[in-house]
């Protein structure tokens, strides 16, 4: 059974225990509402390691809408269940107070490519996740951390803020996975309605299209979304749309 721990000092004992000795760990850092593509993060790490450590934690700082933050979905009862039928060694499930002691005094800005694509119209958002993901990593110090490549531009700036701060942990990608009509898998996507979810499609589909951007962006508005960005970066396009209030993003090769 997934042993569930909400105290970082608990943890921290733990952590230095003989349980963790001559043994490869694995985090997969979440915020929770698993799905498929959060099951296949967490599958690959079992595979590789000997521990793995997913943990739970719904990160205000990352977010630049305080009402997307209240709505984001809370499933924790049945993501204890996914993690007990996975056989994962250990839940972090912290609360804010303990996540920052300084009350996000502390963190981490890069500088460039945060502020490009979803940082152009989420200001702060990135500084939240690498912030977060730094104090997990340094929680955890898990030899493999695993990101999907759905949010590309995160799983860059990530393997950038390794790299610059010298973390000894290596970041393993995953590629996106989608349904079978090809929507990128997202917790947001439980917000979306039946016919929402029928329409959404037509993001990716156009996405992977050889039409121009401002084409795709055209047809999209006619579908009724409203467009954030397409753009194009070392032959892989990257959009942002929503449908009514939920706010989906993706990225092709191309």
């Amino acid at each position: 059974m997934t042993k569930v721990i909400r105290e970082l000092n608990k943890w921290k004992v733990i952590r230095r225990s003989m349980v963790f000795h001559n043994k490869t760990v694995g985090l997969v850092p979440t915020m929770g509402a698993l799905h498929d593509a959060h099951i296949a993060l967490i599958k690959k790490s079992i595979q590789q390691n000997d521990i793995t450590v997913v943990s739970i934690f719904v990160n205000p700082t990352q977010f630049n809408n305080h009402k997307d933050f209240k709505n984001y979905p809370n499933t924790i009862k049945k993501d204890l269940e996914i993690l007990n039928e996975l056989k994962v060694n250990f839940l972090l499930n912290p609360e804010y107070k303990d996540i920052y002691p300084d009350n996000y005094e502390y963190k981490v800005i890069e500088a460039n490519f945060s502020k490009i694509l979803c940082g152009k119209f989420r200001p702060g958002h990135f500084d939240g996740v690498l912030t977060v993901v730094l104090k997990l990593l340094n929680l955890v110090k898990p030899d493999r951390a695993y990101f999907g490549e759905k949010d590309f531009q995160q799983l860059k700036l990530i393997e950038g803020m390794v790299n610059a701060f010298f973390i000894d942990t290596k970041i393993v990608s995953f590629p996106t996975v989608r349904t079978k009509e090809g929507l990128a898998l997202s917790s947001r996507n439980l917000r979306l309605s039946e016919e929402q979810k029928i329409k959404a499609i037509d993001f990716p589909k156009s996405l992977a299209s050889s039409l121009s951007n401002d084409m795709i962006k055209s047809q999209l508005r006619k579908k009724g979304f409203k467009v954030e960005y397409i753009e194009q970066i070392d032959k892989r396009r990257f959009g942002a749309v929503y449908l009514g209030n939920v706010r989906l993003i993706d990225n092709v090769k191309i």
